[in-house]
């Protein structure tokens, strides 16, 4: 199934339905009074989330959602009928937000959340609630009142304890894919990961969940590669784990990469650049043991800052049980 994380569509309420004129007429009863009966609210439109849902690619093709009408009321104080809601389910994570004034909405991040978003309108009241002791035979009535309409969009982020971010090729996958039972993708070529995917990772500490994200790479902000869109997942998260491949094969060096990664996420999002975020150190087992510490050395000169650095090599699994311990643990404290 095709990952969509953004869509707009447009939900319509239901009309509140008019209230009835209507005076009772029977035999033997010739002033019967004034019996119209109201008529009945019109349908909501709600939003529900619901975590076996992953994408809003159901609501791609369908656009419009409307609620019904409520009905007219009739005489004999029948009231109308109410009119049906309706219930729109999105995956577990989707912030709702007012295309025209850019407000959110509402954020669902648990499962079977909901969020009215379309109000219907109100009945409409018959002749029989205007009666009075001065005013025997009240032609009156309201209308029922109009559902309200918005254009809405959704935009689906992930719920993520930990995410993943680095160049292309930088290991993502592997290491995802080593710690978890994530189907992610892995080849050697760039680019091999191009929608989110999450992995669920056990440890003797408790468990938590992880986001692969594609590549970045440099100009990504100005459209570059797959772009920086799909960064907006990590925002949930509380914890970045920056990958980088100790031994690069595009005639680039593991700084140069860091930096490249680094100012894109700046440039996206200031708030997502101060989170919390540990440099992982990966390919280990293709460089010499000599080389790596001068390596090292020169990654903490150029970030000027006491950091945390992993060594790891994600496909042999070195350092991994280390890492995610050592993450589980941060994320109970």
């Amino acid at each position: 199934m095709k990952f969509i994380d953004q869509t707009i569509i447009q939900v319509i309420a239901g009309n509140g339905g008019n209230g009835c004129i209507n005076f009772r007429r029977e035999k033997y009863i010739p002033k019967g009074g004034p019996d119209g009966g109201d008529g009945g609210d019109g349908g909501n439109v709600w939003l529900e989330s619901n975590d076996n849902l992953n994408t809003l690619i159901d609501l791609r093709f369908k656009k419009i959602f409307q609620a019904s009408h409520g009905e007219n009321g009739s005489g004999r104080n029948c009231s109308g009928k109410k009119g049906n809601d309706i219930k729109i389910y999105v995956p577990v994570g989707t912030k709702i937000i007012n295309c025209e004034t850019r407000e959110i909405i509402g954020d669902l991040i648990e499962h079977k959340q909901k969020i009215l978003i379309a109000k219907g309108g109100w009945h409409g009241l018959g002749n029989t609630r205007f009666k009075s002791s001065i005013n025997r035979t009240p032609r009156q009535r309201t209308l029922g009142s109009i559902g309200e309409k918005r254009n809405i969009q959704l935009e689906l982020i992930l719920i993520a304890d930990v995410g993943t971010l680095g160049m292309p090729n930088a290991g993502k996958s592997t290491l995802v894919k080593s710690i978890s039972r994530a189907r992610t993708k892995v080849a050697n070529y760039p680019f091999t990961t191009i929608n989110p995917i999450l992995g669920s990772v056990s440890t003797q500490n408790g468990k938590f969940i992880i986001a692969d994200i594609p590549g970045i790479i440099k100009n990504a902000s100005q459209g570059s590669g797959l772009g920086i869109n799909f960064l907006k997942h990590l925002e949930r998260c509380k914890i970045l784990l920056h990958i980088v491949d100790l031994c690069p094969t595009n005639y680039s060096n593991p700084i140069e990469n860091i930096e490249i990664v680094l100012n894109e996420l700046k440039k996206y999002n200031p708030l997502l650049y101060k989170k919390p975020r540990w440099l992982v150190l990966n390919k280990i087992d293709l460089i010499e043991s000599s080389e790596i510490g001068k390596i090292i050395d020169k990654i903490k000169k150029f970030l000027k800052i006491e950091d945390k650095f992993y060594l790891i090599s994600a496909i042999k699994k070195t350092g991994i049980k280390k890492l995610c311990s050592d993450i589980s643990f941060y994320l109970k404290g």
